[in-house]
């Protein structure tokens, strides 16, 4: 069915096409029996605005876009939420983007993003955060905020997590709980998340002698590439097998989690597990699952305040990077 148009609303109403145009962007503009009159044609017709091409027109968008790694991981889902909750009253709309860890479908986004002049981008970046995309986007007028990554330039806000100490709080929890023999499963190290905690979790083992850490870097941070990694390590000899693993994201240490029940390994008792963001299956799994937990809701709600405040004060904005503290989550998956 055809939607009415604007000329029929006028013709049905009796009125210009400029007087139906103010009842809708400027109704104080109208008088009220005039305005009435309107919104019954309105009714009856079932106009319906196009609001997209009134906003291309005037080289604007209502709309905000939220680029994730990962759309299946539940703690991107907690990031879009806090983030539509602190625009929630602005009018703007929210789309979500996934990149799936693909610096070109990442790319691709971006370039489509721009094409329909989004308002702002809030962004998880597959790469370190430094490209020269989001350089681009900028220079062009569309105001960018990372989102738990850390900017390395001034130009630009953004909201992080302190990745290093997140890595250093579950592998000096898993040496004080007596492990000694550690493997660190991550994703690409591409990934600036992965490499911060495995710095944070290499820098720990560093300082103690009788303490061995291991790294299994896995294609990408997925449930099922945690099984694959807890082959790997279920495969190992009792004596060379570790008796602990810190994973980079939940997702990969519920895989690991799983992989070690089906082989008869219990855990904590044979092999303590550790995962990262704290999503809400961690305490949910057969085994609750220690996890170094991330504010998710507040990193997303946070990044779109700074991003609106970006919007509505425009050069007079000040640029900052906000980093919040992790905190270790211990359940049954690593109690002594």
């Amino acid at each position: 069915m055809a939607t009415s148009s604007i000329k029929e609303v006028a013709r049905r109403a009796g009125v210009s096409i400029g007087t139906v145009s103010n009842v809708l962007n400027r109704p104080d503009l109208v008088a009220p029996a005039t305005r009435q009159r309107v919104l019954d044609a309105i009714t009856t017709l079932g106009y319906v605005r196009n609001d997209s091409a009134r906003q291309l027109r005037a080289g604007q968008s209502r709309t905000v876009a939220v680029v994730v790694l990962d759309v299946a991981n539940p703690f991107f889902t907690d990031v879009v939420r806090g983030a539509e909750a602190a625009l929630d009253n602005s009018g703007a709309m929210v789309i979500v983007c996934n990149s799936d860890e693909n610096p070109v479908r990442e790319r691709r986004h971006l370039d489509q993003l721009e094409e329909q002049r989004v308002r702002g981008i809030l962004i998880t970046p597959v790469d370190n955060g430094s490209n020269e995309r989001l350089e681009q986007l900028i220079r062009n007028g569309i105001p960018v905020v990372l989102v738990d990554r850390g900017s390395r330039t001034r130009n630009r806000c953004s909201v992080a997590v302190d990745d290093v100490l997140g890595g250093r709080l579950a592998v000096t929890h898993l040496i004080e709980t007596g492990h000694r023999l550690i493997a660190f499963v991550g994703g690409p190290t591409s990934i600036a998340q992965v490499a911060d905690r495995h710095a944070g979790a290499a820098a720990v083992a560093a300082e103690r002698r009788d303490v061995k850490l291991s790294v299994l870097e896995m294609p990408a941070l997925t449930t099922a590439f945690g099984r694959m990694a807890g082959e790997k390590i279920a495969d190992l000899p009792a004596g060379r097998r570790p008796t602990a693993v810190f994973c980079a994201n939940d997702l990969l240490a519920l895989g690991v989690l799983q992989e070690m029940t089906r082989r008869g390994l219990a855990v904590p008792g044979d092999v303590a597990i550790v995962g990262y963001d704290d999503i809400e299956y961690a305490a949910a799994a057969a085994v609750p699952l220690s996890s170094v937990a991330q504010p998710r809701e507040l990193l997303g709600r946070t990044a779109a305040e700074l991003l609106y405040g970006e919007i509505n004060d425009g050069e007079n904005h000040r640029h900052r990077q906000v980093v919040f503290e992790p905190e270790l989550v211990v359940r049954d998956s690593s109690a002594r």
